[in-house]
Formats: structure tokens, sequence, C-alpha cells
């Protein structure tokens, strides 16, 4: 099971590098260009992970088949993995008691067989709409579960600082996931961080420290077309800063960065290659940036608009 805050008490050690399992079951992110790999070559990546001391895996139920070539890779293992409940869109806005039940029940028992496993690590709702929804329905049959001890724990992927306000008022919300990268200003802005830092029980992963690799990619046609973002002027920014702190590069700056937070534990990671994992890895070995000097980043950083932020409201391309 992954620590907790309260247990590491992290005194500025840099957050773990989690691999993110979606490239995996999925041809998934903006900058992609090899596609989904093949089971093998699944297997060999994860498997290499291990070897590689990560501290766990991310997944989840609506990632094609990734929890399934997870649980193949890892079988015997007891690697830390978070997964994600289904997200349940096929129920109808009235669905009863019953029907949530049982779609809950279905999407955990589907996650146990694929991951291989008698008990979920760690659970997440894929979407934080899902605490109110149906009255609150789904959100009590997972707390169901946890007091059974078929989930270890559970949480909350949230898409915003908002959703994850409202995700940390839940007791027993003992884990948030959530998009952070170098150009995020909005988590600051609205004292989620400071909320995220007064909740030591509550373990923080994030994602979209690459933004789906478009800010590693250094290429304008590769970004989404968001009106107010020009991505030549963000590259060259991008560029320059990695200059400016002495870093190998725009994917180091940017991981750099986001491990340099107090309030986040691990970094979400994907990869689809094996170069990528190696590239991962290595830079997840390198030192975070100083306090410092993510101020000076943060003060200088440019004002990006919040659509560039949320690829869920990218333009389609």
């Amino acid at each position: 099971m992954f620590m907790q805050k309260g247990e590491t008490m992290r005194s500025g050690r840099p957050a773990d590098l989690i691999v993110g399992s979606v490239q995996l079951g999925l041809a998934y992110g903006a900058a992609n260009r090899t596609g989904k790999p093949d089971r093998q070559t699944a297997l060999r990546l994860v498997r290499r992970a291990v070897d590689a001391g990560v501290a766990g895996f991310d997944t989840a139920r609506a990632y094609g088949d990734s929890e399934d070539r997870l649980g193949e890779a890892l079988k015997g293992l007891r690697i830390p993995t978070v997964t994600k409940l289904s997200p349940l869109s096929g129920l109808a806005a009235d669905a009863s008691r019953e029907t949530i039940t049982a779609a809950v029940d279905a999407s955990i028992a589907m996650s146990l067989a694929a991951l291989q496993r008698d008990r979920l690590d760690c659970l997440l709702l894929h979407r934080a709409l899902q605490l109110t929804a149906f009255d609150g329905a789904v959100w009590k049959r997972l707390e169901h579960h946890l007091a059974r001890g078929t989930v270890g724990a559970l949480g909350v992927s949230v898409q915003s600082p908002a959703e994850a306000l409202v995700a940390l008022a839940y007791g027993n919300v003992r884990h948030l996931q959530l998009p952070f990268n170098v150009l995020d200003w909005r988590w600051a802005e609205t004292g989620a961080i400071e909320a995220i830092r007064s909740k030591r029980s509550v373990t923080v992963h994030v994602r979209s420290a690459l933004l789906q690799g478009v800010l590693a990619a250094g290429d304008p046609l590769v970004w989404p077309r968001v009106e107010g973002a020009d991505a030549r002027a963000l590259i060259v920014w991008l560029n320059d800063t990695v200059r400016r702190f002495g870093r190998q590069s725009v994917a180091d700056l940017c991981l750099a960065y986001v491990r340099a937070q107090d309030w986040i534990d691990g970094v979400v990671i994907g990869m689809e290659t094996e170069e990528q994992l190696e590239a991962n890895l290595l830079l997840s070995t390198r030192p975070p940036l100083a306090f410092a000097d993510c101020a000076a980043i943060e003060a200088g950083r440019p004002r990006v608009p919040e659509q560039l932020l949320d690829p869920a409201c990218w333009p389609p391309r």
C-alpha cells in the first residue's frame, strides 16, 4: 500500500515515480506516435519498471486492457497499484439503488480479476461527480467495500481545484489524483494546495506533468489549438527556463518542478515504449528543483488559459 503523508513526513523528499498504464491499454496521448504497445512489449515495460524499483502503478477499469496486462505482469508480486472505478456512464439517471450497487460491485469484481488480486490496494472514483451521483449511492457502496476489506483505501481522481476541495471534505477520501504541471497556476491561486497540506492523511498523486506529452514535444503542431495559448512562445519559454536552471531537457524541468512540491507524494508518468520508460526512470533519479527555483519559475511563467490545462476541454483536432 502507498505510504500516507502522516507516515512519511516527507520533509522535502522528492515525489515518487508512479508508472501510469493508460498507454498500455489504449492508444492514448496527444504526443503518442507509436500507439498501444503489443502485449509482450507491455509486459516487458511493467517488469522493467518493477526491477527498477518504481513506487507503484496507476490504472483504471476504463483503460482498455491495462488492468489485464498489469495483472499478468505483476502476478504474485505485491506492488502497490491504484485503479479506478468504471465511469458507470451506461447507468440511467434514474437507476435504482440495486442497479447502482450491482454496477459498482461488477466494476470492483472485474478489477480484482484482471489485476489477479483478492484486494484492491486503492480504488479511486474515476470522476469526482461520482461522489454525489445517485444521491451518493456510488460512494456509499465503495465505503461498504472499504469496511469489508475488499478495498484498502478510497480516493478520487479530480480534474480541478474545485473538485479537489469537495473531495477533501469526505472523511474516507485518503487519496487524490489530480493534474498539475509547471504551467498550472490554478492550484495555488484557489487555495487548494494549502487545503491539501492541511490534510496530512491524504496521499496525492499528480498526472499530466508533461500535459499529455505536449510540453516536452518541442513541436507547436502537437499542441492543442486553444485560444490565447501561443504554442511557439510557450516552447521558447520552456527552453529558456531549461537553460536558466541548468536542466537537461524540458522533460527534466517539468518533472523536477513537480517532484519538488512538498504537497505531492507521487508523479504518474505513462509510457508506451521502452525508450520512454528508461528516460523516465533516469529523470526520476535527478534532483528536483530547489524551493527558490520553483518560486522564481512561478513568478515569471506565462499565464496560460485554463482550457489549456485541462485536456478534457481541448478542441478536437
